[in-house]
């Protein structure tokens, strides 16, 4: 399932302020913005711009790319993995880690699909 990109940033904004414990508003006047404007940001209701996304990756010393990454299927792969100790035949085994390959693969390509549109986007405005 693919997620709207903002929305994305956004969490992953909200996870790093869980992470060190920053308040809304402190990120808003490290970025110089209003507590109005960084609440629509971190609901997703607003554009972040590239150099607030900046801003914000210096803010929590990391990379922008951090802020963009998509979250990963982990917890349903980690699943898929302990239930895979759990199957007696070794075809059923390696159907399931060929599952668990196409499922890598789909989640690749729906990136690489939802990249691609978000920057054609980008170019048209």
């Amino acid at each position: 399932m693919m997620q709207d990109i903002d929305i994305v940033v956004a969490n992953n904004i909200i996870e790093q302020m869980k992470k060190n414990n920053t308040k809304q508003i402190d990120l808003a006047n490290a970025i110089h913005v209003s507590k109005q404007i960084m609440s629509k940001m971190l609901n997703g209701t607003r554009l972040i711009s590239i150099a607030e996304l900046h801003k914000i990756a210096d803010f929590f010393h990391i990379t922008m790319d951090d802020l963009l990454k998509t979250p990963t299927e982990s917890t349903e792969i980690d699943v898929m993995r302990a239930f895979m100790g759990k199957v007696g035949s070794e075809e059923a085994r390696e159907a399931l880690r060929t599952a668990d390959k196409l499922a890598d693969m789909i989640i690749f390509h729906a990136n690489v699909r939802e990249n691609a549109k978000v920057m054609s986007e980008k170019w048209e405005m």
